[in-house]
């Protein structure tokens, strides 16, 4: 091929190119373009085209490639710089940068509630955490977490719960403001990214907003919905060190938030971290405490006012840890419940007090706790059959022990699972009567065959005449429906004289006794045959 046909060659692929392609002079003329070029920059006159290439500053970088938007479309630019000038590439990439920016967002995107995702909101904290203390200071994380949210999806279905969630992400989004960024973290769980002038104080102020407005009822195919939203607050100090970091100070928050049931929102402090690390070292030595039987029971009696008999005891669990010492059910129990391991638990409550109850003489019963955690296991009716029949104990002589937390199952399965138990000849006793909300609407739902009245009001000073009253009441309900009423927590002869004034069936009590270890209680009956309710001094010192 000679020269003038390789260079007619060339010049027919530079004319016939898709890309845009332009010769420039050393002086910033424009030497040549293809039509391609032509289009793209819909012939600009050379000024502007040399304007908006910039070539000047490129100068000998070869190998840069920037991006440019011209006349709507996006153009990927590449400078050779010879030495007659400059050869400018233009690619254009619309369509794949409109593809890779729609897959980029589509990434950062919750599909379900078209918010952000988490991905986006840990990218913004990068960002944010780049720049300087000033401007850090101004912003804060808030995580919301809803509460009942899973109790509507279990009883609802899932697309309930979807569509509750959209109507959530809408009422977050009508609360912020555009620079904030809104995310749905997992589940029922959002996060905010919040910028304000004050800080926490701006956060806070948002936090009443979002938890007035998502605690209002949300209406759905029919159903009025109400749920409410805790929120934690983790404020972009110069102590946040990492994205991670600042999720987990918000989350810490929202935990604390969570267990003060009185608290709409809560602010990370730094002795939140001491405090986590101290209840995942318990939920790790409970989980250790369930495999290496550090459990035990203990058996505090109820004694019938009107036979001036013990008629039966109630199991209490203890926990003496070899590292901690005895640990406080108040303490152990809510953590075990909200971890799930009261499961295992409570099943091996269950099992041990129906075979120590089967040694106990025949007309003596064994009550045993039994939280609304348990219920949520449909096997729970077996597991109670099961324990029956590996300890032959007589089901009449087994009382659960629920409260009101059971009933307010919405699904009804809890009721159902009462219902079979009965059925059998279980016992079921409504506990810590009068402190719940709905109470006495449950009596009427279900027969309970006791009611057991909180201590507060059977401790309460005989000056009281509200408490007096209220013990009254519950006594002669009791009584008109068929249900035997203890009173716990009676531990003086006043105590007894007014709880008996007042009608009750039975109380339970350090009057009575303190719990005892298995291996008393046939002891004790023996002893309040003859005494009707043993003095503290003669009963074994159980705590």
């Amino acid at each position: 091929m000679s020269s003038k046909q390789a260079a007619e060659l060339a010049l027919s692929v530079f004319a016939t190119s898709d890309a845009g392609l332009a010769m420039i002079a050393p002086d910033d003329r424009v030497l040549m373009t293809n039509p391609a070029f032509e289009r793209l920059f819909d012939g600009a006159p050379p000024s502007d085209l040399l304007a908006r290439l910039q070539i000047a500053s490129w100068g000998e970088a070869a190998h840069q490639k920037p991006v440019l938007t011209v006349n709507g479309r996006t153009l990927r630019i590449k400078v050779m710089a010879l030495p007659p000038g400059y050869f400018v590439s233009c690619e254009d990439i619309t369509d794949q940068f409109d593809r890779s920016a729609r897959e980029a967002k589509l990434a950062r995107t919750d599909r379900l509630t078209e918010l952000g995702n988490r991905q986006l909101l840990r990218e913004r904290l990068q960002e944010l955490l780049g720049d300087s203390e000033t401007m850090r200071e101004s912003y804060a994380l808030l995580t919301i977490d809803l509460d009942r949210f899973k109790a509507v999806n279990d009883t609802l279905g899932r697309n309930i719960g979807d569509a509750l969630l959209c109507l959530v992400a809408r009422r977050i989004r009508a609360t912020v403001s555009e620079e904030d960024v809104v995310a749905r973290l997992y589940g029922d769980q959002f996060g905010i990214i919040h910028s304000g002038r004050i800080q926490p104080g701006s956060a806070i102020a948002l936090a009443k907003r979002l938890r007035d407005l998502l605690s209002r009822p949300y209406m759905l195919e029919g159903q009025l919905i109400e749920v409410s939203a805790r929120v934690g607050i983790a404020p972009l100090t110069q102590d946040t060190a990492d994205v991670d970091g600042v999720i987990k100070n918000a989350d810490l928050a929202l935990n604390r938030a969570k267990q003060d049931r009185t608290a709409d929102y809560c602010i990370f402090e730094s002795g939140m971290d001491q405090t986590m690390k101290a209840r995942r070292a318990l939920e790790t030595d409970l989980r250790r405490a369930l495999a290496l039987r550090e459990f035990s029971l203990v058996y505090q009696p109820q004694f019938d006012l009107q036979s001036g008999r013990v008629t039966g005891f109630e199991a209490l669990l203890r926990w003496n840890s070899p590292t901690r010492g005895p640990v406080s059910p108040m303490e152990f129990i809510p953590l075990a419940e909200e971890t799930g391991i009261i499961g295992p638990i409570g099943e091996w409550v269950l099992r041990t007090a129906c075979r120590d109850a089967a040694g106990w003489p025949d007309d003596i019963t064994v009550a045993v706790n039994v939280s609304a955690v348990q219920f949520a296991n449909r096997a729970l009716s077996t597991t109670v059959l099961s324990a029956l029949a590996d300890s032959t104990l007589d089901p009449r002589r087994l009382e659960l022990e629920i409260t009101e937390s059971v009933m307010l199952d919405a699904r009804g399965t809890a009721l159902g699972v009462l219902q079979r138990l009965r059925a059998t000849g279980v016992r079921v006793s409504l506990d810590d009567f009068g402190t719940g909300y709905s109470s006495l609407g449950y009596l009427r739902s279900f027969p309970f065959d006791k009611i057991k009245i909180d201590q507060s009001f059977g401790r309460g000073t005989s000056e009281d005449p509200g408490n007096r009253a209220i013990v009254r009441a519950i006594a002669s309900l009791g009584q008109n429906l068929g249900m035997a009423t203890v009173a716990e927590g009676v531990e003086t002869t006043e105590h007894m004289e007014r709880i008996s004034t007042a009608g009750c069936t039975h109380v339970q009590g350090y009057l009575i006794s303190r719990p005892l270890p298995p291996e008393d209680v046939i002891g004790f009956l023996s002893v309040s045959k003859v005494s009707p309710y043993p003095s503290l001094s003669d009963c074994p010192q159980v705590a």
